[in-house]
């Protein structure tokens, strides 16, 4: 065989094989398609106070785990202690007010009452002199005197309602109705909440993670002063749309990470995101900024997934944001024999890179 021959017979080998790689390609993209842009995501919390104040004590550490309730910061608790004891004094007083519209109200029912008892005797005695004044029997300057104190003592009579209801209002029917003694509940109540503010405590379970502060840091509200990193994890994996045409949520997947090489996990794939950030329109008033390219080919849009593991506590060992690699399983059959093998080859690359 010459020389030229042996070339010949490797370049058909070599377009054969390419061949055969490339429609290999294009079916495993569809029907067995595998990513290595995935990552385990924890949730992360921002702890930050909602009080303002100087911290006196921190009695976790750096990186240490944490359980939820536990406390992570103290703040100095003196000046919201003596805001709870002004509520408990203000309320005191709205009470002690209370008391003292209850004694006054009393005495101006009293004097509805006796007002009343006045009228009502005017009243007879106006009856009385209307009835001596037809016959002539009485005279007209006692009728008129008689008639203006009557009138007077319903005014007298109108006056002490309007007073004793002026009271009843601002008594009110219940403790529940007193405005003043609300204000001062709604205060006490609110002072109490701050003090409880000044102990930070963790939302979930999880590792605090970039705490920088010591005894002695002033922390304002709002202001994060470490991050909480949950226990509560599942890996996101970045898939091109046309790989996703065949998956439907609750398939199988399997999943390798960097940081276990040689190992292949099983999963299942839990929810589809419902768009990216290319797709988010912002109604700020702005023109619309159609996307330009030179080039012949655009890239190819991704979609994110979500998948949880099988065994779930093994993501509580991993930080977020470790890598991973993701293959799934849409149409099964001899595809999932290839993915399997394909997935465990890409396992034991890691041992590599």
């Amino acid at each position: 065989m010459t020389p030229d021959q042996v070339f010949a017979r490797w370049v058909r080998a070599s377009l054969v094989l390419f061949a055969v790689v490339f429609v290999y390609f294009l079916a495993a993209d569809l029907w067995m398609p595998l990513t290595p842009q995935a990552r385990v995501m924890h949730p992360v919390i921002r702890v930050a106070p909602q009080v303002s104040g100087q911290i006196v004590a921190v009695p976790v550490t750096d990186n240490q785990h944490v359980q939820a309730g536990d406390v992570l910061f103290r703040i100095d608790p003196r000046p919201y202690e003596l805001a709870v004891q002004q509520a408990q004094l203000t309320l005191e007083a709205a009470e002690r007010d209370n008391a003292g519209y209850d004694a006054s109200l009393a005495a101006a029912e009293a004097d509805v009452r006796a007002a009343q008892v006045q009228v009502n005797e005017l009243a007879r005695e106006h009856n009385r002199l209307s009835t001596l004044l037809a016959s002539r029997n009485v005279s007209q300057q006692l009728y008129d005197q008689t008639q203006s104190s009557y009138q007077a003592a319903q005014s007298s009579l109108a006056s002490a309602k309007a007073r004793a209801e002026q009271l009843r209002v601002q008594r009110g029917l219940t403790d529940e109705d007193n405005l003043r003694l609300r204000q001062a509940r709604n205060d006490l109540e609110r002072a109490e909440l701050n003090l409880s503010y000044t102990e930070v405590r963790a939302q979930s379970a999880g590792v605090i993670s970039n705490l920088q502060v010591k005894p002695g840091t002033f922390a304002s509200v709002g202001n994060s002063l470490a991050a909480l990193v949950s226990d509560d994890a599942d890996v996101i994996a970045d898939f091109r749309e046309k790989s996703l045409v065949h998956m439907q949520r609750g398939e199988a997947a399997a999943i390798v990470f960097d940081a276990m090489p040689g190992h292949v996990f099983d999963a299942s794939v839990t929810a589809v995101d419902a768009g990216t950030q290319q797709g988010q329109l912002l109604p700020d008033g702005s023109l619309a900024a159609p996307e330009t390219s030179d080039r012949w080919v655009r890239d190819a849009q991704r979609q994110r997934i979500h998948l949880q593991l099988d065994e779930p506590q093994l993501l509580a060992q991993l930080p977020t944001g470790a890598r991973a690699t993701v293959q799934l399983y849409p149409v099964g059959g001899l595809a999932a024999l290839l993915g399997g093998a394909q997935i465990r080859l890409v396992s034991l690359m890691h041992y590599i890179y």
